[in-house]
């Protein structure tokens, strides 16, 4: 068999697995691991092929999982925006919203439940609930849990060529060791690379 026969048949398992329950992460990163408040990504001209890629991630998902924090960011961000201002506001809007959260009892953003404080047990739940990906962006706390725990299907990295020396890291100095293998990668005009991230082998 070819190599292309083989890429074509691993991909065809891949998509067999991922179709019931799995997590897929979106960050925006810089090189030195900066996700806390992406604001200085508009510093760099858009690449539709990125809007594209992401278009993909948030497509193939049925459910939305945030922490409490992003929620809270993400609500009135989305709430009033129209399919018109942004091709990704149907899927923000009016995708079951799940978040994680000690404090928060009631969210106002429509088709959200709130799952309580982390567990891991309530995330595989979940993930036999909904048949298809579920899509998490931000929620930096909710990510290194779910990495430490073995729950992310996808980590899709879109990381930008900046140094920005001050914020929160996706991950933590004293976090555990976790083995991912390359899925993919794509270079755009502005700079930034998408690295798709899988659990090792």
């Amino acid at each position: 068999m070819t190599g292309a026969g083989l890429a074509s048949g691993a991909d065809r398992a891949w998509k067999e697995m991922v179709t019931v329950g799995t997590i897929a992460v979106h960050e925006f990163i810089t090189l030195d691991g900066v996700i806390e408040a992406p604001s200085w990504s508009f510093d760099y001209p858009y690449d539709p092929k990125m809007g594209e890629a992401i278009g993909h991630i948030m497509g193939s998902s049925k459910a939305i999982l945030l922490g409490r924090r992003t929620y809270q960011e993400f609500a009135p961000a989305w709430s009033g925006r129209t399919a018109e201002e942004d091709p990704g506001a149907p899927f923000m809007n009016e995708s079951p919203k799940y978040v994680v959260s000690a404090s928060l009892q009631a969210g106002d953003w429509t088709n959200t439940t709130i799952l309580g404080p982390y567990a891991a047990e309530a995330i595989r739940g979940l993930k036999d609930r909904v048949d298809g990906g579920i899509y998490v962006s931000g929620s930096g706390t909710l990510v290194r849990a779910l990495l430490a725990d073995g729950l992310v299907d996808e980590l899709h990295l879109f990381v930008f060529p900046l140094v920005h020396g001050a914020g929160q890291r996706l991950f933590a100095d004293s976090g555990p060791v976790i083995k991912l293998a390359l899925a993919g990668s794509q270079a755009y005009s502005n700079g930034a690379v998408h690295l798709t991230y899988r659990p090792a082998a």
